[in-house]
């Protein structure tokens, strides 16, 4: 298992990125709804540029393998409120199981932020030349 670790590290970021990347440039193309939808939650819609940074930014930086630990801890406080605020709902099961799915997204990135991006990554990259 230790030669398959690098792709497994590589594959993990990739499919943790793949939901954030194109959620925050969705949130740009309907900017309006979104900021709308946010504000129906009692989320201030002034805030929806962070997030659409947050999603893109740090997606970007867990897909790269970039100031991982860092981005990993960020995107798991994100998904945690975000699961919370937004999908919270215990009669709706729909609602909770969207929720459950944002926290074990949280808590992989939990376990990135541990372990670092892996050796295929920028981070790994870095050091080697510092």
């Amino acid at each position: 298992m230790e030669n398959l670790k690098p792709v497994v590290d590589l594959v993990g970021r990739i499919l943790l990125s793949v939901l954030f990347i194109p959620a925050g440039v969705s949130k740009i193309t309907g900017y309006a709804g979104v900021q709308g939808y946010m504000e129906s939650m009692g989320v201030p819609g002034m805030l929806l540029p962070l997030v659409i940074l947050l999603e893109i930014g740090g997606g970007l930086a867990i897909l790269f393998g970039w100031q991982t630990r860092i981005a990993a801890i960020l995107m798991a406080g994100f998904s945690i409120l975000a699961g919370l605020i937004f999908h919270m709902a215990p009669g709706d099961q729909v609602a909770m199981v969207m929720l459950m799915k944002n926290l074990a997204v949280a808590g992989g990135f939990l376990v990135l932020a541990a372990n670092g991006a892996g050796r295929w990554s920028l981070d790994a990259r870095l050091r080697k030349t510092a």
